[in-house]
Formats: structure tokens, C-alpha cells, sequence
């Protein structure tokens, strides 16, 4: 007669997607609002995967994101989970404070004045 082992409790079963909390959405839609008033973007995308979620930003619909914000809480104690990845696939700024990591993005905000 075989064992049948007991079903994880919800605390004990690993989360099946990383996803953005309602706050961490506070902090990068009003920036996402800012730049769209400015014409900079258009669009955006969200993306919750298992290991990682990606709020993706867009100068136009059809093409590839100008911008990636992505949250990856593994690195957690590492870098930090919080990072900006430009076009190219460089890392522009990683963090544990996401206002801190999307200050790389205001700063593209702030023009000279002619």
C-alpha cells in the first residue's frame, strides 16, 4: 500500500507568478503619465511569468520596448529585485527601492529649455 504525502498548505506552496502589487503600480504609473503627456510613450505591456514580471514601455504599439521594468524578487537579498533594462538589454539601474530605480527614467524627462 503506497504513502500519499499531504497537499502543501498555501504558505508552503511556492507562488506560481511574480506579479506587481497595487503600491509598486502607484510608484510607475504616474511616471508611465508623465511621459506619455510629454509624447515620449504610448504604449505599455504587463507581463507576470514565474520567475519575473515586466512592465514593458513603448514608444509605438508594434515595436520592441523602449524600456523594461522588471521585478525579480530572487534577487532580493542580491542586487536587488527592482531593475530598468534599456532597449540594447542593458541594465541601467537596479535596486531595492523601485522610486530610487525609476529615477533613471525621470531623468530622461528633464530636457534644456531653448
Amino acid at each position: 500500500m503506497s504513502v500519499i504525502p499531504p497537499m502543501p498548505t498555501p504558505a508552503e506552496r511556492p507562488s506560481e507568478q511574480v506579479a506587481f502589487h497595487r503600491s509598486e503600480l502607484g510608484v510607475i504609473l504616474p511616471l508611465y503619465g508623465r511621459m506619455v503627456a510629454a509624447g515620449e510613450w504610448r504604449d505599455y505591456g504587463i507581463s507576470c511569468l514565474r520567475d519575473v514580471a515586466i512592465f514593458s514601455i513603448f514608444r509605438r504599439t508594434a515595436e520592441h520596448p523602449l524600456y523594461r521594468i522588471e521585478k525579480r524578487p530572487r534577487l532580493r537579498s542580491r542586487q536587488g529585485m527592482y531593475s530598468v533594462i534599456g532597449m540594447d538589454g542593458r541594465i541601467l539601474k537596479r535596486g531595492h527601492d523601485l522610486p530610487g530605480v525609476l529615477r533613471v527614467l525621470e531623468r530622461k524627462l528633464i530636457r534644456p529649455v531653448d
